[in-house]
């Protein structure tokens, strides 16, 4: 990874085995939980939100599991803004708790609630937490659809009651960079020492470019997901925000990419949801090159047709592939790997009959 001692710091909350966990038809099982956080935990992930302990007691003692791994990343518990949550998370053992709370007026309607209940919910849960948990945080779900001057009030509310953190979700994908942005910067002037997080759903392929939007409007953590796994279209993606802070020129993040490749892998095993072949960073396509003119270009200088270099997310090297787009120089690179000398009429022939079809 590149020089980080001039860059500031963005912490990543990694919630697969929570909002992940969520996407239909996933079941993950205990085995695999411990093991997606003990990878994640080595790989250098500051928090891991391991789930809603008000689910039953499976989850929880599923929660309880991890809690006992004596992992080095902070572990949270996501809670309603219920009591009965709070103390579910605490039987879990958990070192703190994200309480969400709707703040557009379009779920607080669908909960029959209003912007006073949010509020006085703030001012009763949040105290509660504090003498539970060493961290509470908490979510302002529905963010991006919610009225700006409302959404000011509710992070001052949240500041002047003891959060710890208030994480603005744009819940159902809808958020652009440039409104992104402003929420962040707003909600920034509103509370200025308030650490803010952005929680990024993909509705419209945009999680990514709204995580990156958030820290450069002041956000200081993101919640991601391995392989953007969530519900719908998913989240932000772990692996695209890791590799994109960490060529980023102000900012970086504490996770060591030689590890990206496995974990996904893991989590896409875990999950049942396979890598597609041309998922950025991961997909088998990504460091497969086919073009003669990419493939003479690379065995020069790599960094023509690659932003990165292949083992940077611990993949072994790049792939040159045969087809009809083949060149000379990649024909003649494959045949040497495989121990075979070829002609230069003989390598011209072999592209031809490529070429056609």
């Amino acid at each position: 990874m590149a020089d980080t001692s001039k860059k500031r710091r963005i912490a990543l909350n990694d919630t697969t085995l929570r909002d992940g966990a969520q996407a239909p038809g996933v079941v993950v099982k205990r085995a695999d939980k411990l093991a997606i956080a003990r990878a994640l935990d080595a790989m250098g992930i500051d928090e891991l939100e391991v789930g809603t302990p008000v689910m039953g007691a499976g989850e929880e003692e599923d929660m309880a599991c991890i809690a006992a791994l004596g992992l080095g990343c902070r572990l949270t518990a996501w809670c309603r803004a219920r009591p009965e949550d709070l103390e579910a998370a605490a039987r879990c053992g958990v070192d703190g708790v994200n309480i969400g709370l709707p703040v557009s007026d379009i779920q607080l309607y669908a909960l029959g609630k209003d912007r006073s209940w949010a509020l006085e919910r703030l001012r009763t849960l949040v105290p509660q937490a504090l003498k539970r948990f060493d961290h509470v945080g908490v979510g302002a779900q529905d963010a991006t659809r919610a009225d700006g001057p409302w959404l000011i009030e509710f992070a001052r509310v949240a500041y002047q009651v003891g959060a710890r953190r208030l994480r603005l979700a744009d819940t159902v994908g809808i958020g652009r960079p440039d409104t992104v942005a402003a929420s962040i910067a707003s909600c920034r002037r509103a509370a200025p020492r308030l650490p803010l997080e952005f929680h990024g759903h993909n509705d419209l392929g945009l999680a990514t470019a709204n995580a990156l939007a958030a820290v450069e409007a002041g956000a200081e953590a993101l919640s991601v997901t391995v392989n953007g796994l969530g519900e719908r279209a998913g989240n932000a993606a772990l692996e695209q925000v890791a590799v994109l802070l960490d060529r980023h020129p102000d900012f970086c993040c504490h996770i060591d990419g030689r590890h990206l490749l496995s974990i996904c892998r893991r989590v896409a095993l875990a999950s049942g949801r396979p890598i597609a072949p041309d998922r950025p960073i991961v997909g088998d396509l990504c460091f497969t090159h086919e073009s003669g003119i990419h493939c003479h270009a690379l065995l020069r200088n790599p960094s023509a047709y690659e932003p990165f270099a292949p083992q940077s997310i611990g993949r072994d090297q790049r792939r040159f592939a045969l087809g009809s787009h083949s060149g000379g120089a990649g024909i003649r690179h494959l045949l040497q790997q495989a121990g075979i000398e070829a002609s230069a009429p003989q390598i011209t022939a072999l592209r031809d009959l490529l070429r056609s079809g």
